[in-house]
This record gives C-alpha cells, structure tokens and sequence, in this order.
C-alpha cells in the first residue's frame, strides 16, 4: 500500500483512536477516528443532560443497538431508542414526527441528547429533529457507513427531502461530537462501500491532487475494506470537510465546492425515486457529468475525465445516467435545485484537478450537450 507520497513514513492505523476538530469558535467538535473505538472513549463527557434518546433503522440496530446502548449500561442516563425503517424513500417530515413522538412521550427535555446511529439518511434525519426539538437539543453523530463518516456527518447540514427536491427541508445544525468507527464497515454491503468511494474521490478531485493520486492506487485495499486503507481515507476526507466547514459554515463560498457533481446527481435520486439509486452512485455520474462540461468548457484535459471515469469504474460505480431520463428531465428538476439563484442554474465545475468554481456563467448549448452525449453513453 502506497502510503509515503502523503505522510513520508508508513502509518499504521488499527487499533489506534484519531481525532480531528471542526473549528467553529464556541460550537467547535471532535471527530474520532478508528477501528472498534466506541469501547475506547467516554462519549458520555459530551451529553449534559441526563436524557438520551438513540435514533438508528431497521438494519442497523439488529446489528449495533446493543453494542452502543452497552455504553451506558453502568451509568444514570435515562436512555430510550427509536428505530426508524430503512431507506432514502423514509427521509421526510413524515418519519422525522416518529422521533418527535418518541421524545415527547418519553418526556425529554431541553437538556436531551440524541446519537444518530445510522447512515446518511439517519445522520441528516435525527440531527433535523434535533435542531427543532424544543428549538434545539444537542446531538451526537455516529455514522455507520463509507459515505457518512466522509461526508454528512460532518458539518452540520441536517433535513429531509421533498418530491420535488433532494434535502430541500433543513437546517444547518452542527453536532456535539462525530464517532467514526471503521469497524462499522464490516458489515457494510459491497454496494455502500463503493457509494460511499464517490464521495472520498470528489475530495481529492477539488481540494488535494495528492490525495487523488492516492485513491488511483489504492482503490482497491479500500473497496476490500483494508483497515489501514479506509483509517485514512476517512481521516483526509475529514480533513478536508472539517477545513471548508471552518471556513464556510453557511455555503456561501467554497463549501459548495462540496457539492461537485451533486446538482446533476440530485437530479438522478429525484428522478428515479429515492432510494433506488444510491446517493453516491448519483454522484459518480453526476462528476463525470460535471467534468464533461467543464472540459467542454476548456478548464481542464480530457486526460482528467478519462482518469476519473477509469478511478470510478474501478470503485464499481456507474458513470451514465439512467436510460429513462431525457434532458428536460434534467434541466427541469436541476431548475429547482438550492444552487438556483435568480432562475439561473448554478454548477459545481472544475477549473483545474484541486480547484473547483462555482458559476452559472457557462454555455447552456455545452450543457445540453454534455446531457445529451451522457444519456447516449458515449461519455
């Protein structure tokens, strides 16, 4: 594993607990990181009331509902649960109430804690409840998958979605701390991992040429799971996050250099019925999308595109869009994306590998046809 070009030694992960902060004056937090640390830490010294309610689904609490109710097994919290069902269909104001009902029945206060322990869908779910339950009560992220622990758990963007649009209902809402136990990922489906691998590589793709290089040569050790491999993928995807975050809490700057490629894969998700693409997958396309167009801009080389679509082939991610959505497919559900300001669609592009721009001042005719020459497969 090629790991000197990044840190000049070799480093060894496993076993060992990380942690890096999210720099936001009073509301800055830690972030952990590594292999079976749940058991290493006290997250206790982070909720200040006596309540805790843990919010998780279906899948993940059969697997680790037990394990994380065990941390409070000798203490005086008062600790309830509620497991909500599994899916991006779910994630709406609808099964968000079924969190509220389970807080105001089991009578917690103000001084409440709730641990989202679940993937994306739960993360941006329980931390939403939490920004509006009694106007606000902290929370605790505990992100069990690849594309979690990288990227939503991170920065304090929480809601739901809409038929008509992708995490239009939110609230920007930063957590108390971020769990990421790469042991999670043992159980963690092929599909997910790969999802998640979306994600990890847009990061290298805006912010660190390095870091990209290294997923070129490492993709595989991480679609395996290697501990090592993944510690430190997830570790520099924090990073990145915790940096733009620091920077740029709201998006009204280069945070939404996050969102390469996501305007066009919101648009897939909304399409097809969430939940039947993977986010990640979504993403995939929609940054090859994205960088067809900035290369038809003349921003960057074709040997760029070509290099990410072979990097996304390799994490066994899809590089097209579905067959069944036409270009005013597209255009009309990008028209209402959060990026929209004053009826013009604004894209996440890329300038140069490292650098990404944020700009509705492109050629609509070069987008259509980066449309229509995505829906042909000739990308």
């Amino acid at each position: 594993m090629d790991y000197f070009g990044l840190f000049g030694v070799l480093c060894l992960w496993r076993n060992t607990l990380n942690s890096l902060r999210v720099e936001l004056g009073s509301r800055s937090y830690p972030i952990y990181i590594g292999s079976d640390i749940l058991q290493k830490m006290d997250i206790t010294k982070y909720i200040h009331g006596q309540q805790v309610m843990i919010v998780s689904n279906e899948t993940v609490a059969a697997l680790y509902m037990d394990k994380v109710c065990a941390i409070f097994a000798n203490s005086a919290f008062k600790l309830d649960r509620v497991v909500l069902p599994d899916g991006e269909q779910y994630k709406n104001l609808q099964h968000v109430n079924l969190i509220f009902d389970q807080l105001l029945t089991a009578q917690h206060n103000r001084t409440t804690t709730l641990i989202a322990l679940g993937g994306g869908v739960i993360g941006d779910m329980t931390g939403f409840a939490a920004a509006c339950y009694q106007r606000g009560v902290n929370f605790i992220q505990m992100p069990t998958t690849l594309l979690s622990q990288v990227d939503s758990s991170v920065g304090g963007k929480t809601g739901v979605n809409h038929p008509l649009g992708k995490n239009m209902i939110g609230a920007f809402y930063q957590p108390q701390m971020v769990v990421a136990d790469i042991n999670f990922f043992s159980t963690l489906p092929a599909r997910e991992v790969s999802a998640g691998l979306a994600e990890v590589i847009k990061y290298g793709l805006i912010y660190d040429p390095e870091f990209f290089v290294w997923l070129e040569k490492n993709i595989a050790d991480l679609l395996a799971k290697d501990v090592d491999a993944m510690c430190y993928a997830v570790q520099r995807s924090c990073e990145i996050k915790a940096e733009v975050v620091a920077v740029d809490e709201k998006e009204q700057g280069i945070r939404a250099w996050l969102n390469l490629g996501h305007t066009f894969g919101h648009a897939i998700e909304t399409h097809q019925g969430y939940g039947n693409w993977l986010h990640g997958e979504a993403v995939a396309v929609g940054t090859v999308m994205a960088l067809d167009l900035s290369y038809r801009l003349g921003w960057i080389d074709r040997s760029l595109l070509e290099r990410t679509k072979k990097l996304f082939i390799s994490a066994n991610l899809p590089i097209h869009p579905p067959e069944n959505m036409s270009e005013d497919d597209f255009l009309s559900i990008m028209s209402v994306d959060k990026k929209v300001f004053d009826g013009h669609i604004r894209l996440v592009l890329l300038e140069e590998l490292g650098r990404a721009i944020v700009t509705d001042k492109f050629d609509m005719n070069l987008l259509k046809e980066t449309l229509s020459i995505s829906r042909k497969g000739l990308l």
